[in-house]
C-alpha cells in the first residue's frame, strides 16, 4: 500500500477539525487574473486526463460547463478562527455526545467491527474513535454545512491556487479516475472544501490507493461504513505497522523519586522496566503485558504522563498529530466505558456532560447568542456563541471554549 504524504491527511481532515491554513492566500479576485481563463484551462488539461485513462466522453461530461467553487480560496488563506489548549482539544472531541453516540455504533456494527479485528487485528474501540474524530459517525459525511461537492473544489485549486497546483491537479486527476471506474458520479462526491470524503475523510489519492472493497458490491467508496473502516482499518495495521492484542498505551502515575527526564518520547523499556523505575498505571491496574516496550510522554509540564506504545504511532501514521492521537485514543477508549484521565491538564476542567452543554445552548439562545442546535454537539456556531457571550460579561479569554466558567456564567445571567 502505497503511503500517505502529510499532506494529504492534513487536507484530510480539514472539514471536520477546522483549516489548517496549509497554503498560501490565493484569493479569487487573483484566480480570475491568472494568464488562462477556466473554460481554456479546462480544454488545456484534457490531455492529462486522457493519459490517465479517463475518457474523453467522462472528461467531457464532468468538466465541460463546470463552475470553478472559488470559495474555497478564503478557505485555503483562512487562519483558524479558534485556538485550543490541548486539555480544550481533547474535552471538545470526547464529548459525551460522541462517547454515546460512539456506544451505540458499536452495537449496531458489531458485525463490522468484529470483521475487522478479525481480518487485521486492528481494536473496534480505536477504530470508533477514528470513526468519531474523522466524521462525528458519519453524521458530517453530507452534511451541507461543513461539506461541498469536491469537483468544482477541486477544479478551482488546480486552477488558480499557484503554489500547490501540482498537488490540486494530481488530486483532481484521481477523483476523475474515480468517477471513470464507475465508483461514483460527481454529485456523490461530498466532501471539505479540500476534498476529503465519506466516514473516515479520504481524498481521491486515498480512495484510489487505499481503499477496498470490503462490502463485496464491486466498488470502493468511502461513502458506506464498510469500505470506510475495513480500508482505514487495513491501512493503519500496514502502513502504522499496528500490533494485535496490544494495547495504545495507558494513563499512568510517577513515584515521588522519579527522574522526570526519563520523559523524553523517545526511550523505549518494557512496562516492567517502567515499573521497576517508579512508573505505575493511574487506575492502580497491572501492567497486562509487562514484557512489551514503550515510551514514556508527559505533554504539558503538570499534567498526566502516558506509556506510549506501537499502536498509538499506528494511528499517528493516519494523521500526524499528537494532540488528534490522544484525542481518538481516548474517545475509544471512552467508548469502550474506560474513565477519563485521571490527572487534569494545568489549567484544565472536567469534560461536561451531555445535559449541561445542551443547557449551555439553550440559555445562550434564549439570550441572542442563536448556537445552531441544542443537541449537546459544539460545533462553529456554539463556539461563536459562546466566545460573543464570553466578550460580553468579560470571561477571559474569550476562546469560545464553553467549559464550566461559561455555564456558571450563563446561570447567574
Amino acid at each position: 500500500m502505497p503511503r500517505m504524504s502529510n499532506l494529504s491527511r492534513r487536507t484530510l481532515i480539514s472539514g471536520t477539525l477546522g483549516s489548517l491554513a496549509l497554503f498560501a492566500t490565493c484569493s479569487a479576485a487573483e484566480a480570475q487574473r491568472a494568464s488562462t481563463g477556466f473554460e481554456r484551462w479546462v480544454a488545456g488539461f484534457k490531455p492529462r486526463a486522457l493519459a490517465r485513462g479517463v475518457s474523453s466522453e467522462t472528461y467531457d461530461r464532468v468538466m465541460n460547463g463546470l463552475k470553478p467553487d472559488t470559495t474555497v480560496y478564503a478557505q485555503n488563506s483562512a487562519q483558524p478562527e479558534f485556538t485550543e489548549k490541548l486539555w480544550q482539544y481533547v474535552n471538545r472531541r470526547c464529548s459525551d455526545h460522541r462517547v454515546i453516540t460512539g456506544k451505540k455504533r458499536a452495537t449496531e456494527y458489531e458485525k463490522l467491527l468484529a470483521r475487522i479485528e478479525s481480518d487485521y487485528g486492528v481494536d473496534r474501540y480505536l477504530m470508533l474513535g477514528l470513526w468519531g474524530m474523522e466524521s462525528s459517525f458519519g453524521d458530517v459525511v453530507d452534511n451541507p454545512k461543513y461539506m461541498r461537492p469536491i469537483i468544482p473544489a477541486l477544479a478551482a485549486l488546480a486552477w488558480g491556487e499557484p503554489r500547490r497546483r501540482k498537488y490540486w491537479e494530481a488530486e483532481l486527476l484521481n477523483a476523475l479516475v474515480i468517477i471513470q471506474r464507475g465508483w461514483a458520479q460527481p454529485a456523490q462526491m461530498i466532501g471539505s472544501w479540500a476534498g476529503a470524503m465519506g466516514h473516515t475523510q479520504w481524498m481521491p489519492e486515498v480512495w484510489l490507493n487505499m481503499g477496498i472493497d470490503y462490502n463485496k458490491d464491486g466498488k470502493i467508496t468511502p461513502f458506506q461504513p464498510e469500505d470506510a473502516l475495513g480500508g482505514t482499518a487495513a491501512y493503519i495495521a500496514k502502513r502504522g505497522s499496528y500490533r494485535p492484542n496490544e494495547i495504545w498505551g495507558c494513563e499512568v502515575k510517577l513515584s515521588e523519586s522519579f527522574n522526570r527526564q526519563l520523559a523524553d518520547k523517545r526511550t523505549k523499556r518494557s512496562y516492567a522496566k517502567w515499573k521497576d523505575l517508579g512508573v505505575t498505571r493511574a487506575d492502580g491496574a497491572a501492567f497486562a503485558r509487562p514484557g512489551d516496550e514503550v515510551r514514556l510522554w508527559i505533554p504539558e509540564r503538570g499534567g498526566p504522563a502516558f506509556l506510549i506504545g506501537q499502536n498509538y504511532f499506528a494511528f499517528r501514521a493516519y494523521n500526524p498529530s499528537d494532540s488528534y492521537t490522544l484525542a481518538l485514543l481516548h474517545l475509544g477508549d471512552l467508548i469502550r466505558g474506560m474513565p477519563d484521565f485521571q490527572q487534569q491538564f494545568p489549567g484544565g476542567e472536567r469534560r461536561l456532560t451531555l445535559a449541561e452543554l445542551q443547557e449551555i445552548q439553550r440559555r445562550l439562545t434564549a439570550m441572542g447568542f442563536d448556537t445552531g442546535t441544542t443537541d449537546g454537539r459544539v460545533g462553529p456556531d456554539t463556539m461563536k456563541a459562546v466566545r460573543k457571550f464570553q466578550e460580553k460579561v468579560g470571561i477571559t479569554p474569550a476562546d469560545g471554549y464553553p467549559g464550566l466558567k461559561v455555564l456558571a456564567g450563563i446561570r447567574k445571567g
